[in-house]
């Protein structure tokens, strides 16, 4: 167990987490929401903490980031837990499972991930898979050390954090996902058992810092695909940054919602084309077998400037962070 870095004592041994929206209040030998934050005698430990459950090598392009060092490796880890409870959850084996049983994990130091990214020939510590927010401490310990190394950090995140942790892992944070998965109040209260403004208010904050940032919003039928959400979700892309990647993930059942069907290819087309019309200049498909989405196409000249197939890079044309074709500046962070 680690003391963690965010919270504030109260009567009683009582103690209030600060690290993310949520807030809890928590009684001594009681866990947070996210289950794997424990007060014991009026101290705040995290049971996440070198407690690995997930280590092993992506392309940066699964994450998905497509701007950031496109075609690097990524040494991607995870602990168990998460503070969202989202019903659609696709890693819920790793995300949800410390609310019903104990949570493992083998024990991994911040030092040795970094000698294992270094031994492996990666340029990048992917926080991913579950919520890093809620290993913060590994992922903060982690990052100072791996950033020291020239090694780049990013988090694959819903978001869900308080102002204060994320600066203060702002300096060490090259770049971050963030799942802005709804823009509308009651699907974060009743699918996710959180809240919509705090994640907008991180996404801001985070593109205030420097931090690169790419957003992911999963179409799930009939709960955030109607054309008005849509477009207010690239209303809202397009009032932080036009150049803001948006990747738009295609919806398979899983965990709670097995009920609801893939989403319709149309469907998909539709969200792209409304994303471009509102000025996006980005905007990437997932789960499609359209290969045509996945590829980088220059805002200015519209050629093919990064080809992909499988999350693999096939062919890049970005010379010195300009396109190869017209020498356009392309927005991102390229090696």
């Amino acid at each position: 167990m680690k003391k963690t870095m965010f919270f504030e004592k109260l009567d009683e041994k009582k103690v209030q987490c600060r690290l993310c929206p949520h807030n809890c209040k928590i009684s001594d030998g009681k866990k947070g929401i996210c289950a794997v934050r424990e007060n014991k005698e009026g101290i705040l430990y995290s049971l996440s903490y070198e407690n690995v459950n997930t280590m092993h090598i992506d392309p940066i392009e699964k994450k998905p980031l497509y701007h950031f060092y496109p075609g690097e490796k990524a040494m991607s880890i995870a602990t168990m837990g998460c503070n969202l409870s989202c019903r659609f959850c696709q890693n819920a084996d790793l995300s949800q499972t410390p609310r019903i049983t104990k949570i493992h994990g083998e024990k991994v130091t911040p030092d040795e991930i970094v000698r294992a990214t270094e031994r492996n020939d990666c340029k990048i510590i992917a926080y991913t898979y579950s919520e890093p927010t809620i290993f913060y401490e590994l992922a903060y310990e982690t990052a100072v050390k791996a950033s020291k190394k020239g090694i780049k950090n990013v988090f694959v995140s819903n978001g869900y954090i308080n102002p204060k942790p994320v600066k203060k892992i702002s300096p060490v944070l090259d770049a971050a996902n963030i799942d802005l998965k709804s823009f509308r109040k009651e699907f974060y209260m009743d699918v996710c058992g959180s809240r919509l403004q705090p994640v907008l208010e991180t996404i801001r904050l985070m593109k205030k810092l420097g931090i690169w940032l790419e957003l992911t919003t999963l179409l799930i039928p009939g709960k955030n695909d109607s054309e008005q959400e849509i477009k207010d979700i690239a209303q809202f892309i397009a009032s932080v940054d036009k150049n803001i990647p948006w990747h738009i993930s295609r919806f398979h059942p899983d965990y709670k919602m097995r009920d609801s069907g893939y989403t319709p290819l149309e469907k998909m087309n539709l969200a792209f084309n409304i994303g471009k019309k509102t000025g996006l200049n980005y905007i990437y498909l997932g789960n499609v077998p359209s290969r045509e989405h996945n590829d980088t196409i220059c805002h200015s000249c519209k050629n093919h400037i990064i080809r992909r197939a499988n999350f693999y890079v096939k062919e890049n044309h970005i010379e010195d962070g300009k396109c190869g074709f017209c020498k356009e500046t392309i927005p991102g962070v390229f090696s």
